[in-house]
């Protein structure tokens, strides 16, 4: 079900709109794309039949001819902390489909409809140069309904000329959270000071504390990595700075796009070293068009 910007923008009723959306374009994936943590191995039971055969000890099995499945001490319903960059570049407004903000609200909304469905707990936290609003982790309707209100909100937010520091964020994040939570972070990395080293010990610091992350790079593909602008003068303004620059675009192009792809090359490859989901999300494209290849390698990834 295609969901169009008007539509999201002007509903006054996302969960809705989002229910739908998840209806729509995420029927047929039966089997959850997320799952649980269980912590720490805690003693074996007899194996019941009809149960999930995932937590069966084979090794034991192996040696007693009996199947035993392993109990942990913390089985859980997910835990989903959602973190959204709501820096001014993120606000860059465009003409024919969402800003990058807007694009992660949406596509937050459709992350909660499918913890709902999960009975899962989840929660936001709204970012730019320092954590500016946060929630707390729960999965009572009522916390659902509090957690898309809020993002209605943000949907036509805006803020003068705010930086972003990703790496405070998630070190902040990564200190609060103290079960292991599934962690997925909306941002487009454009930080005055881009230090990958700095960025990569955030993430490590969440790595260590074994919450599992995903990344959803928010990014404009056609102006924002291609740099298709035409070929007439434009004035550039820096959302977050303020600077103000009048080029010919074709002028340096080239250069702009080699240096974009050298960066986002490079924090795909530092992403997969560290075994972190990493998902382009181009928001001149409709919100399934990522969702769907997105949950499709999940629950490939949890068979």
């Amino acid at each position: 079900m295609k969901i169009n910007k008007q539509e999201i923008l002007n509903t006054g009723n996302l969960d809705l709109l989002a229910n739908k959306a998840v209806e729509g374009f995420i029927t047929g994936l039966h089997k959850s794309p997320f799952h649980g943590f269980s912590v720490e191995f805690a003693e074996h039971r007899q194996y019941n039949v009809g149960e999930s055969t995932r937590n069966i000890d084979w090794k034991l099995f192996g040696r007693t001819d009996k199947l035993y499945t392993k109990r942990f001490d913390e089985e859980t319903n997910l835990r989903c902390q959602i973190i959204i960059d709501v820096s001014s570049s993120m606000q860059i407004e465009e003409k024919d489909s969402l800003s990058k903000l807007q694009y992660a609200i949406w596509s937050s909304a459709v992350f909660l409809q499918l913890l709902k469905k999960q009975r899962d707990a989840s929660g936001i936290v709204y970012f730019d140069d320092s954590v500016i609003a946060s929630s707390k982790i729960a999965s009572s309707s009522r916390h659902y309904k509090e957690l898309t209100h809020q993002l209605e909100t943000y949907l036509t937010y805006k803020s003068a000329q705010k930086t972003t520091d990703i790496s405070e964020t998630l070190h902040t994040i990564a200190a609060q959270i103290h079960k292991r939570s599934l962690v997925i972070l909306f941002t487009d990395f454009l930080e005055e000071n881009r230090d990958i080293e700095k960025l990569f010990d955030a993430i490590k610091h969440l790595k260590h504390r074994k919450h599992e992350v995903i990344v959803f790079h928010t990014l404009h593909r056609s102006s924002e990595i291609s740099f298709e602008f035409g070929h007439s003068p434009v004035h550039f303004i820096d959302a977050e700075s303020g600077e103000s620059l009048k080029l010919q675009p074709n002028d340096i192009k080239a250069l702009y796009v080699e240096r974009m792809k050298v960066y986002t090359s490079n924090l795909k490859s530092r992403f997969s070293q560290y075994k972190i989901d990493y998902v382009e999300a181009d928001t001149s494209l409709p919100v399934e068009s990522t969702f769907i290849p997105f949950l499709v390698k999940r629950r490939r990834m949890s068979r």
